[in-house]
This record gives structure tokens, sequence and C-alpha cells, in this order.
């Protein structure tokens, strides 16, 4: 039994200042050795999203106590019966192991696998088992990872190995805003770099898809739509042709629409600017119940196309190592999003992510 320091959440919390009312506590907690199939390993970085927050203000119901955290990168320390890794490989987690046995995962990164969406939601790893305790009493993982630590026991199939030449804050923002904007590009719109692209909502994930648009552009235009205006002037920076709030949206359009806002409102201004024929692939995870209001003429008469993309549809073996070289060949500039601080600090990190002030916070342990 190891002891590890973890970022727990012990109650749901929807008050801000969360630096104020502190949802996330530092504890120490005990981790169990790898089991047949799992890997211990040393959290080098771990990025904060959305889907962290969602849990700490309950618009995603998850059993407490966790650890969250689930887009990190890390160390090979100790591997289980059955583990094809190396002791000192750098990986990074996914936060949706794959069962590789379900009918879902058969569907080549269309659908969620069935098992780990079911773990997920208990509160496990893939084989349904806990490996963290806080004074004898289990503790939950978060998405099969729980990276807000300096030690996570996981699957080995929420993991996928980088280069030891990928510096640590880039490697984790690979696992889930890279993968997730640029799957979303790439897997369920299909785009070739030849399409104008449009991208509503410029949060990690938003920011991600539109640095893998430019990265693979050959001739479209890439459209950048937030209503923060800080983050147009850093779209502008980052590749993007044009940048406007909603309200100046008017006529322009796209051949692809991406929408990474997770809101409502956000999912009406990306289907305004779906071209005709176009496509709009939703990432955004709105909270529950959250209802949109659209005019089914427009899909019919306009030939649009609306999918709903999870993790990117992406097969992450196939899908990581396209943007790890494409990072190595400087066509992907993911440090230019990020902004790390220290895990101590995760609760002020809350507060930043919450009201828009950063595009993508990296917590070192």
């Amino acid at each position: 039994m190891r002891q590890i320091h973890a970022a727990v959440l012990e109650r749901r919390e929807n008050q801000r200042p969360y630096a104020e009312h502190r949802p996330l506590a530092m504890r120490q907690l005990q981790l169990e050795e790898p089991g047949p199939g799992e890997v211990l390993v040393r959290i080098t970085a771990a990025g904060l999203c959305h889907s962290d927050l969602s849990v700490i203000d309950g618009n995603r119901p998850r059993p407490l106590p966790m650890v969250l955290g689930h887009e990190s990168a890390g160390i090979v320390e100790q591997v289980g019966d059955g583990v094809d890794l190396d002791i000192g490989q750098q990986v990074i987690s996914v936060f949706l192991p794959r069962c590789e046995q379900c009918e879902a995962c058969a569907k080549g990164g269309k659908l969620p696998c069935s098992a780990g969406t079911a773990s997920n939601g208990a509160g496990t790893l893939l084989t349904g088992a806990r490996r963290l305790a806080l004074d004898g009493q289990p503790v939950h993982h978060h998405l099969g990872v729980s990276a807000f630590a300096d030690y996570a026991v996981m699957d080995a199939r929420s993991l996928i190995p980088v280069g030891a030449d990928v510096p640590a804050e880039v490697a984790a923002v690979l696992g889930c805003a890279v993968l997730t904007g640029g799957g979303a590009l790439r897997n369920a719109a299909g785009a070739t770099g030849a399409q104008d692209v449009a991208i509503v909502g410029l949060g990690g994930v938003g920011m991600a898809a539109l640095l893998v648009a430019a990265g693979q552009r050959s001739a479209g235009r890439i459209l950048a739509v937030d209503a923060n205006e800080d983050k147009l002037a850093t779209a502008l920076a980052l590749g993007a042709d044009e940048a406007c709030t909603p309200q100046a949206l008017g006529q322009r359009t796209a051949e692809i629409v991406i929408e990474a806002a997770g809101h409502p409102r956000a999912f009406e201004t990306a289907l305004q600017a779906t071209g005709v024929g176009g496509t709009l692939v939703t990432v955004g995870l709105p909270a529950p119940g959250a209802m949109s209001s659209i005019e089914p003429l427009g899909l019919t008469a306009g030939a649009r196309t609306i999918i709903g993309s999870y993790m990117g549809s992406a097969l992450p073996k196939k899908d990581i190592p396209y943007y790890e070289q494409l990072w190595r060949s400087g066509k992907l500039p993911v440090e230019k999003l990020v902004e790390t601080r220290p895990l101590a600090e995760v609760n002020d990190a809350l507060d930043a992510l919450a009201e828009g002030r950063s595009v993508r916070q990296v917590l070192l342990p």
C-alpha cells in the first residue's frame, strides 16, 4: 500500500468562488499496488477540464468521495501481469477506456465503449476495481484516471505511450482536449484541410480543434466564435482567419462547424454558422435537461447534417500518434494553450476555468 497526495472531492459545490469554498481538499490517501492489466503511473502533469468542473457542480453526478482529473501525462513506475508497457515510459491517459470486445467498440470509434461508460459512471477502473482509499474507506476513480495526485493506478487500456521528447504539459493535453476537438474535426466531420471550418466555443477543446484545423489546412478558412473577446484575439494569433462574437456572426458560414462550448445557445449559434450542405459536430456537454431550439426546415432544405461526437469519435491508439507527430512537425503548438500551476492551487484554478479566464490550465504535482 502506497501513501499518495491527491485532490479529493468529498461534497458537491456550486457556490463560487471555489478558492473560498474549496470543494477539492488535498488528502493523504492509500493507493493499492496495480493488479493484472493495471499500471502504477507517477503523474507529471494533469489538465483541468470542464468535465472535472461538471462533477464538482453536480451537472455530472458521480459517486463521492472521488479523486478528480482525467487528462494527464506520467511515467510508468510499475506494471501488473499482462501489461505491455515499459518501466520509465511516458504515457498519457484517455478518459474512456475501450474493452475492445463490446458491440460499441466494433464501430471504429464512432460509439463510446459500453464497458468503459459503465465503469466511468460507477467510479471504478475498467475491471470494476477501486485502488484508492481514505482511512480505509474506498475512494472512487474519475473516468478511470484520477490524475489530480502524485501517483495513480490505471487500467492499461486507459493509457497510450508517447515519446519522451514530448513535454509533460503538452502530452497531457493530447489525451482529452486535442483528442476530442481534433477528433470531432477529423473523424466525425471528415475534414481534409480543404474545407472552411468554424469553431464555436474557444475553451481548451475548441482551441485544440482550431490548432488541428490550422495544422492540417491546405486551402480552407477558419472562423472562430466566442463571447469572450480576449479569446478571439488568441484565436487569431493561433491561425484563425476571422474571429467574432455570436452577436456579430451575421451571414458567416462554414462547411464544417465544431460546437465545443457545451451550452444550448452555442449549439444554436453553431447551427446558424453551418452552411448549406454543411456538417455541424457537437462535442460540448451541456447541463442535463438543457434545450436548444432549431428549425427542422433548415436541416431539410439546406441538406445540413448534425453529428454528436464523444471523445472525438477517436481510437486513441491510432489518433494520439498522429497528434504527437503533428506537434513534432511544429504544426500543433499545444504549448501555446497551456498555463501551468501547482496542484495545490486547484481550487483557484477552478475559478479561472469557470470564469473563462484560461484556455487550458495544467496542474503539476
